[in-house]
């Protein structure tokens, strides 16, 4: 967006990276994403292309990940946004459950799964929300069982991203039920393991080229070594984890608005209303002037967020607050640019309404509105 091009976050590599990802979309995503909306997700294939071109597990060191930093993860998330390619489930699977095993898995764990998901061979996903528990972990009901050499997992998740192509999921189960919280671990379960199964592939109003589904485990037998990082401190990792997953979300928000703003600009600017174009109108002028304001300054903070993030020094609360701010801008101005383009807002052949759907999932993904309210206020 104007005003803010030269962002001091990025470094020459970073641009590079930003022209090979704007191609891959430009030849492989944007012609054909409208089919993947109507099929419900995107094919397997399009995942090893991006795994051939290093734009998976961008920020892992070879040979687990394309050896960048958070920078290259950035603008992998900012281009999927600036093309409205809502299908595209990289990010969950490069910046969310690739970085879990990294962090906590061992060496063995490391070389038997991350070079595979850099290359886009397994598909990720973490498997969290339970039909009776979203935000509050301490109410899982999945539970995982030792039973000599092996742990048995029982239990149902829904809502997962990458559910249906996932290959290889991260399971969130209850470990110690009479610790609570305490009492929950990680483990990864792979594709083809007797017990685990995928339902149904769910009907949302938005993102509709995003695979999300429910996953369903009965009587899942797991060899111990498939426990990540140490029994009963599965909360403290995903505790630790949440900050960059709600950066990653308050990114994709702030990219959305420039987007949609800039596509609104042109829009005005070219419809003529009462022999006039509507741009020429005070009232659209002061609104996309005050969304201009709102968008730069939303810029700087995500910015100086990433920049935290690279040195290892964000906080989970001012995570939260990137993302509790970012979510709701969005939610507020894509509204805004929907009816600067009238009936024209309504249909797909402008993108916008189809971006206003998608963008009201932010709010509550991730961690609600209100979970990110009570992280912050613990500051007060």
């Amino acid at each position: 967006m104007k005003n803010i091009e030269n962002r001091s976050i990025f470094r020459d590599d970073h641009d590079y990276f930003r022209e090979q990802v704007q191609r891959f979309f430009k030849d492989e995503v944007s012609p054909f994403h409208a089919e993947w909306e109507r099929q419900g997700f995107v094919p397997k294939d399009v995942w090893r292309k991006a795994g051939r071109l290093g734009l998976l597990n961008t920020m892992l060191p070879e040979p687990y990940g394309a050896g960048g930093d958070f920078g290259h993860a950035a603008i992998l998330i900012e281009e999927i946004a600036r093309t409205g390619a809502s299908g595209l489930g990289f990010p969950l699977h490069s910046d969310i459950v690739s970085p879990y095993i990294h962090q906590y898995g061992t060496p063995e764990q490391k070389d038997r799964w991350l070079p595979k998901m850099a290359s886009g061979d397994l598909i990720g996903a973490i498997a969290m929300t339970e039909p009776e528990a979203g935000s509050d972990l301490k109410a899982i009901r999945t539970t995982a069982r030792r039973d000599g050499d092996s742990y048995v997992i029982n239990g149902q998740k829904t809502f997962i991203t990458n559910g249906i192509n996932s290959e290889i999921v991260i399971v969130v189960a209850k470990t110690s039920a009479e610790l609570g919280a305490k009492g929950i671990s990680l483990f990864v379960v792979e594709e083809g393991t007797p017990g685990f199964s995928k339902g149904r592939r769910l009907e949302k109003i938005g993102l509709l080229a995003q695979d999300t589904s429910e996953l369903y485990f009965e009587d899942v037998r797991i060899p111990l070594d498939n426990l990540l990082g140490e029994e009963n401190r599965g909360f403290s990792y995903l505790m630790h984890e949440l900050a960059q997953e709600r950066l990653v979300i308050a990114l994709r928000s702030a990219t959305s608005i420039e987007a949609f703003l800039q596509k609104t600009i042109e829009y005005t600017r070219d419809r003529k209303a009462f022999g006039q174009p509507v741009l020429g109108f005070q009232n659209t002028k002061f609104k996309l002037a005050e969304a201009k304001a709102q968008a730069i300054m939303l810029r700087v903070f995500v910015d100086k967020c990433i920049a935290l993030h690279m040195e290892k020094k964000l906080s989970p609360e001012l995570a939260a607050a990137a993302k509790l701010n970012a979510t709701a801008m969005q939610n507020r101005l894509l509204d805004e640019f929907l009816q600067l383009h009238g009936g024209y807002g309504y249909m797909n052949e402008y993108q916008i309404g189809r971006a206003w759907v998608d963008a009201r999932v932010g709010r509550i993904y991730g961690g609600s509105d209100e979970i990110m309210k009570e992280i912050i206020s613990r500051t007060l």
